[in-house]
């Protein structure tokens, strides 16, 4: 009696289950692409950096501390010159970017040969 005809005529009826999951579906492929992609391709672009920092370089720790990079201790561990003689002893992972790369020793090495070739004999 007190029920409306609407409700007691889809009582009987299944709604489709894929239909159903179509929008969680599509919600998940827009937040892969909007932020869990760009997200991992940032932080595999950090470690390549981090693994890439080498003795001369300038770095940025994550405390804003601005240092020359005058020792590599071991795989973790980097010593910074943050004034003059006063060196800091950081984690690598602690250092958010680097300001100046300098160039490999092999590639001055090279260069300087290359200069004493030129020189008459």
């Amino acid at each position: 009696m007190w029920i409306s005809p609407a409700y007691a005529q889809d009582a009987g009826a299944v709604p489709a289950s894929f239909v159903q999951f179509v929008p969680l579906v599509l919600i998940f492929v827009v937040f892969y692409f909007l932020l869990i992609r760009p997200q991992q391709k940032k932080l595999k672009d950090h470690r390549a950096m981090l693994e890439a920092v080498r003795r001369g370089d300038r770095v940025v720790t994550n405390g804003g501390i601005i240092g020359l990079v005058t020792k590599v201790n071991d795989d973790k561990e980097l010593t910074i010159e943050i004034a003059e003689n006063v060196r800091v002893r950081v984690m690598r992972d602690m250092v958010s970017s680097v300001i100046s790369k300098t160039e490999p020793v092999a590639a001055e090495k090279s260069g300087e040969k290359a200069g004493n070739d030129d020189k008459p004999a």
